[in-house]
Parts: structure tokens; sequence; C-alpha cells
């Protein structure tokens, strides 16, 4: 598990842009209940988080008319227990993070995997989720 103080600024980035934190299972449980579309957006460490994906997320729900009506995040290696259930919503996925899946009304239906993030400019990954807000959302 990572040391509060290291992740503490990489999550502080994400809500200061209006994400709610999934610390626990339940939180996780209560926000793939509500209807209409969610963004997960699992946080890590990784460089490929901080080059891209956060600042990609950041850019897709700032730069388009379309959005998601819910925005999570929960960080993998601190909060356990919320990863572990969310990527229990993103089956048939493997464990991926950092992983960005737009939901709708609990049901996965568009998915950014590692993968498809690392080697990827910011703007690669928001021009993604600004093309699936526009289909989902």
């Amino acid at each position: 598990m990572y040391p509060e103080q290291l992740v503490a600024p990489m999550k502080s980035e994400m809500t200061s842009h209006g994400f709610k934190e999934l610390l626990s299972a339940a939180d996780v449980d209560d926000s793939m209940k509500q209807q209409g579309t969610t963004l997960l957006f699992i946080n890590s460490v990784c460089g490929c988080s901080a080059g891209s994906a956060r600042p990609g997320v950041i850019m897709a729900v700032h730069n388009t008319v379309k959005k998601p009506d819910h925005l999570t995040t929960s960080f993998a290696g601190f909060d356990e227990e919320a990863v572990k259930q969310a990527r229990s919503y993103l089956l048939p996925y493997p464990p991926s993070s950092p992983a960005i899946a737009l939901l709708k009304d609990g049901k996965v239906v568009h998915m950014i995997e590692r993968h498809n993030i690392e080697g990827r400019p910011a703007q690669m990954i928001a021009a993604n989720l600004i093309q699936a807000f526009e289909t989902y959302c």
C-alpha cells in the first residue's frame, strides 16, 4: 500500500476537478446504483497516469458539452477495498491501473485500459473519452 503523503496530491488533483472519491466497497456499490452515466477513473502512481491518464480525463470532462452524470475515482494501491469492488463491475476486463471506464446504469459501455494509455498523449486520451461521452452521455 502506498503512503498517504505520496497519493494525496494525486487524489486531490481529481477531487479538485469534481471527482468523488470512492473509498470503500459500499461507496462503489452506491455509485454503481446511480442512474445515468458514471465515469470511473482508477488512479495510479505510475508515469502513464501522471502524464496521460489524469490530464486526459480532466481535459475530457472540461472540454465537452456532453459529460457523464457522475465523476468518480479510486486509487489503486491505496483504496484497496474500493478498487477491488470497482473492478468487479468492470469484468470481463482484467485489473488495470490506471483504467478509465464509462458506465451507463452500472454497466461498462467504454473502457480504456493501461495498455491503451501507455505511450499516448493526454490529448489522445481526452479525444477518446470525448467521443465516448458524445455516444453514451
